[in-house]
């Protein structure tokens, strides 16, 4: 988007693009192609009808569904009416679902067709619903969201929307407690993108022949934060209901993608593919990864098979995505900087804080703090949460654990509750789970703490081994030795099938860590 422009909030970028760029592509979805007028006018439909069913602005609607160019074109709709969207996590239990629905007072609830069976069973726990309308149809019941939309004009409506008023509510994903709205602004989004464009970096160059693939899903920053850039781009998104290994193969073959985000589970989950050699990836750019760390070995298979740039991302909900990035001319075998998460992006400030809130000289593990205009507005009706995060400063404090190199590279430790005290050393699970990753045999693992009567805590992996292969105890104690230093290596090992995850994916530590810690009056030693 040209600075001449210069939109004031996302809904102005929608209106842009639809002069600009009419009818290009802007979505696929399944075979149904929208282009950017129709997106436009679709999503004038959609803000009227909000309007015209009563929601206000500044009011909340939900969203229960997978990904789809519905989501996108309502999440456009209600920035177009100043109402904001809460997309749910369709991983999460029924009652968990039934939180986020009534803690956001939506006014009302869209829901996609694998969950309307559910949503029958908890309308009696959403008292704030005004009304359901079902994505795809199957509920007689309810309106079907297509005759809601088009029994609206397509005219704008032309609702005031400050850069300063909230696009999207985010609902994080916690071990502990319930899920907290973070408030993602237009300004947070806008800022993301002019922050040091005359200094963009080539991988962050996007052209109108870019194809992108949005298969992470919507209710994390990763689906909805990268399906936005389609349309601040000019570029073509191609959305995947969800996320399926063998059918992102057949995108790049069919859709011949040019970008795209993923974890590196799901990398791995497609690497491993039996046909993932044989598909054509010469139309590839960059692969973006991010939001857990990454084995060395995985990333050295996917560099080798993609054969494309690759840039590691580090941000998270609060900060609207991605603020470091480790661009492709340093992912390099043998170089220390793989192991960092990279350097702050043009217009974020990164600083490594001690205890106290002061800052940390290179290379001292501290809590990593970002300020930087992508921060988010706050959590929906959690003002002391959202002090304990974000200072008056606008210093954000990310809970991570880490430190910073000479050259201003950031390399994660670990998330600050995770650490562990053992004989006065503080450990850190992720630099024992990244050297207990290099064994070759290993498939996952998680270190916790575990009270020990001479050290206080001891590091305890839990371990998963690959199928069908084997090994002791000390063979893992053993092979860690040499990867890192002697008090770090774990002290025990159990082994199990799976590791326990909550429904974004993450590693439930609590889970594997609570049974060592009954009848302690507190979890630490």
């Amino acid at each position: 988007m040209s600075e001449q422009t210069e939109p004031a909030n996302l809904a102005d970028v929608i209106r842009a693009q639809a002069k600009t760029r009419g009818d290009e592509i802007l979505y696929e979805f399944e075979g149904r192609i929208t282009s950017f007028a129709q997106f436009d006018a679709h999503t004038n439909r959609i803000a009227r009808a909000l309007a015209a069913s009563g929601v206000k602005p500044n009011e909340r609607i939900a969203y229960l569904g997978k990904n789809s160019d519905i989501y996108f074109e309502l999440w456009a709709g209600a920035m177009k009416a100043n109402v904001v969207i809460a997309p749910v996590n369709w991983r999460l239990a029924g009652p968990e679902i039934a939180y986020i629905v009534e803690d956001c007072k939506a006014a009302i609830l869209f829901v996609g067709p694998e969950f309307v069976d559910q949503v029958r069973g908890l309308t009696d726990q959403i008292p704030s619903v005004r009304a359901i309308i079902t994505t795809e149809g199957g509920a007689p019941e309810w309106q079907d969201f297509a005759q809601w939309r088009d029994a609206q004009p397509s005219d704008d409506p032309q609702v005031a929307v400050a850069p300063s008023d909230i696009a999207i509510q985010l609902y994080t994903s916690g071990t502990t407690g319930k899920p907290k709205g973070a408030m993602l602004s237009h300004a947070n989004f806008l800022s993301l993108v002019r922050a040091g464009r005359d200094n963009t970096p080539e991988w962050n160059i996007w052209s109108s022949d870019d194809v992108s693939l949005i298969a992470m899903p919507v209710f994390h920053i990763g689906g909805s934060g990268w399906g936005m850039m389609s349309i601040y781009h000019g570029a073509k998104g191609v959305i995947a209901r969800e996320f399926d290994p063998t059918k992102v193969l057949d995108f790049f073959e069919q859709a011949k993608i040019t970008k795209l985000f993923m974890v590196p589970a799901a990398m791995q989950f497609v690497v491993r593919q039996p046909r993932a050699r044989e598909v054509d990836f010469s139309r590839l750019k960059y692969m973006l990864y991010g939001a857990s760390p990454i084995p060395a070995a995985l990333l050295k298979e996917c560099i080798d098979v993609f054969k494309c740039g690759f840039v590691q991302m580090y941000g998270m909900t609060e900060t609207t995505g991605t603020i470091v990035a480790l661009p492709p001319e340093d992912h390099v075998e043998g170089l220390e900087r793989m192991r960092s998460a990279g350097k702050a992006l043009p217009g974020v400030e990164i600083a490594i804080l001690d205890p106290d809130g002061k800052p940390l000289p290179p290379r001292q593990v501290g809590e990593i703090a970002t300020r930087s205009g992508s921060n988010m507005a706050g959590y929906w009706n959690l003002p002391e949460a959202t002090k304990k995060t974000i200072d008056g400063d606008n210093w954000l404090r990310t809970g991570d654990a880490g430190y910073m190199d000479e050259d201003g590279y950031v390399y994660i430790h670990d998330r600050i509750k995770d650490m562990i005290i053992s004989g006065g050393e503080n450990i850190y699970p992720a630099e024992v789970e990244s050297a207990i990753c290099d064994h070759p045999d290993v498939a996952e693992v998680a270190v916790v703490g575990v009270p020990d009567d001479q050290w206080g805590e001891a590091v305890k992996a839990v371990v998963v081994m690959k199928p069908g292969k084997e090994a002791t105890a000390q063979d893992i104690i053993g092979f860690t030795r040499t990867r890192i230093a002697g008090f770090k290596t774990p002290k025990s090992i159990d082994f199990i099938p799976a590791l326990p995850r909550n429904a974004s994916g993450k590693i439930l530590r609590r889970h594997l860590r609570d049974p060592y810690w009954t009848g302690k009056d507190r979890q630490v030693n």
